[in-house]
Protein backbone atom coordinates (compact mmCIF):
# COMPACT_ATOMS: atom_id res chain seq x y z
CA UNK A 1 0.00 0.00 0.00
CA UNK A 2 1.14 3.50 -0.72
CA UNK A 3 2.09 5.72 1.85
CA UNK A 4 -0.10 8.76 2.30
CA UNK A 5 1.73 12.17 1.02
CA UNK A 6 0.95 15.94 1.11
CA UNK A 7 0.02 15.44 -2.82
CA UNK A 8 -1.90 12.23 -2.08
CA UNK A 9 -4.04 13.63 0.16
CA UNK A 10 -4.67 17.13 -1.19
CA UNK A 11 -2.30 18.91 0.58
CA UNK A 12 -2.69 22.56 -1.29
CA UNK A 13 -0.03 24.50 1.39
CA UNK A 14 2.92 25.78 -0.02
CA UNK A 15 4.60 25.34 3.35
CA UNK A 16 4.75 21.71 4.89
CA UNK A 17 6.33 19.97 7.72
CA UNK A 18 8.85 18.01 7.60
CA UNK A 19 10.13 14.45 9.37
CA UNK A 20 7.30 13.26 12.55
CA UNK A 21 5.35 16.73 11.95
CA UNK A 22 4.88 15.40 8.06
CA UNK A 23 4.13 12.29 9.22
CA UNK A 24 0.87 13.80 11.88
CA UNK A 25 0.36 15.84 9.17
CA UNK A 26 -0.97 13.31 6.79
CA UNK A 27 -2.52 11.42 8.96
CA UNK A 28 -4.85 14.43 10.38
CA UNK A 29 -5.21 15.72 6.96
CA UNK A 30 -8.03 13.65 5.97
CA UNK A 31 -9.77 13.23 8.84
CA UNK A 32 -10.22 17.30 9.30
CA UNK A 33 -11.04 17.41 5.15
CA UNK A 34 -13.60 15.32 5.83
CA UNK A 35 -15.32 17.24 8.44
CA UNK A 36 -15.20 20.69 6.89
CA UNK A 37 -11.05 21.56 8.19
CA UNK A 38 -8.40 22.37 6.84
CA UNK A 39 -4.98 22.15 7.84
CA UNK A 40 -2.95 25.39 9.10
CA UNK A 41 0.05 23.55 10.63
CA UNK A 42 1.04 20.62 12.60
CA UNK A 43 3.53 20.57 15.24
CA UNK A 44 5.04 18.87 17.76
CA UNK A 45 7.28 20.31 20.55
CA UNK A 46 8.53 19.72 23.84
CA UNK A 47 6.20 22.42 25.57
CA UNK A 48 4.49 21.14 28.58
CA UNK A 49 6.06 17.88 28.49
CA UNK A 50 5.52 17.32 24.84
CA UNK A 51 2.61 18.70 23.05
CA UNK A 52 0.92 18.35 19.32
CA UNK A 53 -0.66 21.25 18.24
CA UNK A 54 -3.01 21.00 15.46
CA UNK A 55 -3.81 24.15 14.00
CA UNK A 56 -6.74 24.32 11.89
CA UNK A 57 -9.63 26.48 10.30
CA UNK A 58 -12.89 26.18 8.37
CA UNK A 59 -12.93 26.89 4.96
CA UNK A 60 -13.84 30.08 5.62
CA UNK A 61 -11.54 30.87 7.99
CA UNK A 62 -13.62 30.61 10.89
CA UNK A 63 -12.71 28.18 14.26
CA UNK A 64 -14.48 28.69 17.24
CA UNK A 65 -13.78 26.79 20.37
CA UNK A 66 -16.59 24.41 19.77
CA UNK A 67 -14.90 23.50 16.45
CA UNK A 68 -11.49 22.93 18.46
CA UNK A 69 -13.38 19.86 20.76
CA UNK A 70 -14.86 18.71 17.31
CA UNK A 71 -11.54 18.33 15.72
CA UNK A 72 -9.81 16.85 18.89
CA UNK A 73 -12.69 14.38 19.42
CA UNK A 74 -12.21 13.48 15.32
CA UNK A 75 -8.66 13.35 14.73
CA UNK A 76 -7.31 11.37 18.36
CA UNK A 77 -8.85 8.12 17.28
CA UNK A 78 -6.93 8.52 14.05
CA UNK A 79 -4.06 9.09 15.76
CA UNK A 80 -4.35 6.29 18.35
CA UNK A 81 -4.28 3.77 15.59
CA UNK A 82 -1.41 5.12 13.19
CA UNK A 83 0.50 6.09 16.98
CA UNK A 84 3.10 8.20 15.28
CA UNK A 85 4.34 9.68 18.95
CA UNK A 86 5.94 6.89 20.90
CA UNK A 87 5.86 9.12 23.94
CA UNK A 88 3.05 10.38 25.41
CA UNK A 89 2.00 13.68 24.31
CA UNK A 90 -1.23 16.57 24.80
CA UNK A 91 -2.80 17.70 22.20
CA UNK A 92 -3.91 21.38 21.52
CA UNK A 93 -6.26 22.13 18.35
CA UNK A 94 -5.90 25.68 17.98
CA UNK A 95 -7.35 28.81 15.56
CA UNK A 96 -4.21 30.19 13.60
CA UNK A 97 -5.06 33.31 15.43
CA UNK A 98 -5.08 36.71 13.99
CA UNK A 99 -0.75 37.22 13.19
CA UNK A 100 -1.91 33.95 11.65
CA UNK A 101 1.45 31.96 9.59
CA UNK A 102 0.68 32.10 6.24
CA UNK A 103 0.61 28.67 4.28
CA UNK A 104 -1.17 28.40 0.86
CA UNK A 105 -1.34 31.49 -1.53
CA UNK A 106 -5.35 32.27 -0.98
CA UNK A 107 -3.43 33.56 2.34
CA UNK A 108 -1.30 35.76 0.99
CA UNK A 109 -4.10 36.93 -1.31
CA UNK A 110 -6.36 37.15 1.61
CA UNK A 111 -3.99 39.46 3.48
CA UNK A 112 -2.59 41.38 1.52
CA UNK A 113 -1.78 45.21 2.11
CA UNK A 114 -0.77 43.95 5.68
CA UNK A 115 2.48 43.52 6.98
CA UNK A 116 4.30 40.03 7.38
CA UNK A 117 7.51 38.22 8.09
CA UNK A 118 8.58 36.25 5.71
CA UNK A 119 11.46 33.90 5.85
CA UNK A 120 13.27 31.24 2.87
CA UNK A 121 15.44 29.04 3.31
CA UNK A 122 17.72 30.11 0.75
CA UNK A 123 19.01 33.60 -0.29
CA UNK A 124 16.53 35.63 -2.03
CA UNK A 125 18.02 39.21 -2.69
CA UNK A 126 21.06 38.72 -0.72
CA UNK A 127 18.74 38.07 2.51
CA UNK A 128 16.54 35.13 4.12
CA UNK A 129 14.61 37.23 6.10
CA UNK A 130 12.07 40.05 5.01
CA UNK A 131 9.69 42.38 7.06
CA UNK A 132 7.18 44.22 5.02
CA UNK A 133 4.17 44.35 3.33
CA UNK A 134 1.99 41.81 1.04
CA UNK A 135 1.12 43.39 -1.86
CA UNK A 136 0.43 41.03 -4.22
CA UNK A 137 0.27 37.22 -4.52
CA UNK A 138 1.02 35.96 -8.25
CA UNK A 139 1.05 32.36 -9.42
CA UNK A 140 4.73 31.91 -8.73
CA UNK A 141 5.68 34.45 -5.96
CA UNK A 142 4.60 37.04 -3.55
CA UNK A 143 5.20 40.16 -4.29
CA UNK A 144 6.96 41.85 -0.91
CA UNK A 145 7.51 46.03 -0.27
CA UNK A 146 10.33 45.34 2.43
CA UNK A 147 10.29 47.80 5.01
CA UNK A 148 14.11 48.55 4.85
CA UNK A 149 15.54 47.89 1.41
CA UNK A 150 19.29 47.95 0.97
CA UNK A 151 20.09 51.52 -0.37
CA UNK A 152 19.86 52.09 -3.70
CA UNK A 153 17.68 49.02 -4.39
CA UNK A 154 13.53 49.04 -4.96
CA UNK A 155 12.23 48.28 -1.96
CA UNK A 156 9.74 46.08 -3.55
CA UNK A 157 10.48 42.62 -4.31
CA UNK A 158 9.10 38.88 -5.47
CA UNK A 159 9.94 36.16 -3.12
CA UNK A 160 9.29 32.62 -4.92
CA UNK A 161 6.46 30.45 -2.57
CA UNK A 162 9.50 27.50 -3.26
CA UNK A 163 11.49 29.63 -1.32
CA UNK A 164 9.46 30.86 1.92
CA UNK A 165 10.33 28.50 4.60
CA UNK A 166 7.88 30.28 6.93
CA UNK A 167 5.58 33.30 6.86
CA UNK A 168 3.66 35.29 9.44
CA UNK A 169 1.12 38.08 9.75
CA UNK A 170 2.54 40.75 12.28
CA UNK A 171 -0.21 42.12 14.51
CA UNK A 172 -1.36 45.62 14.12
CA UNK A 173 -4.52 48.17 15.09
CA UNK A 174 -5.33 47.98 11.12
CA UNK A 175 -5.05 43.80 10.80
CA UNK A 176 -7.22 43.03 14.06
CA UNK A 177 -9.65 45.34 12.43
CA UNK A 178 -9.96 43.49 9.25
CA UNK A 179 -9.66 40.17 10.71
CA UNK A 180 -12.69 40.97 13.11
CA UNK A 181 -14.77 42.45 9.58
CA UNK A 182 -14.06 39.28 8.04
CA UNK A 183 -14.69 36.58 10.68
CA UNK A 184 -17.91 38.75 11.35
CA UNK A 185 -18.89 38.22 7.36
CA UNK A 186 -17.59 34.85 7.15
CA UNK A 187 -19.66 34.05 10.57
CA UNK A 188 -23.04 35.76 8.63
CA UNK A 189 -22.90 33.98 5.34
CA UNK A 190 -22.23 30.59 7.63
CA UNK A 191 -25.69 31.73 9.36
CA UNK A 192 -27.16 32.28 6.03
CA UNK A 193 -26.27 29.15 4.37
CA UNK A 194 -27.77 27.00 7.62
CA UNK A 195 -31.12 29.53 7.29
CA UNK A 196 -30.22 30.31 11.04
CA UNK A 197 -31.40 34.15 11.95
CA UNK A 198 -28.67 36.84 12.03
CA UNK A 199 -28.38 37.90 15.85
CA UNK A 200 -29.56 41.42 16.17
CA UNK A 201 -25.59 43.16 16.40
CA UNK A 202 -24.99 40.89 12.93
CA UNK A 203 -26.57 44.39 11.16
CA UNK A 204 -23.47 45.44 9.05
CA UNK A 205 -23.10 49.34 9.36
CA UNK A 206 -21.88 51.96 7.44
CA UNK A 207 -19.09 54.49 7.94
Amino acid sequence: MAALTSESIGDDRIIRESGIDARIASIVQPVLRAIGFRLVRVKLSGQNGLTLQIMTEREDGTMTVEDCEEVSRAVSPALDVDDPVDKAYHLEVSSPGIDRPLVRKSDFANWAGHQARVETSVLVAERKRFKGKIVAAGENAVKFERDQAPEGTSPMIDVPYESIAEARLILTDELIRDALSKDNKARKEAKRRAGEPADDDDTETQD
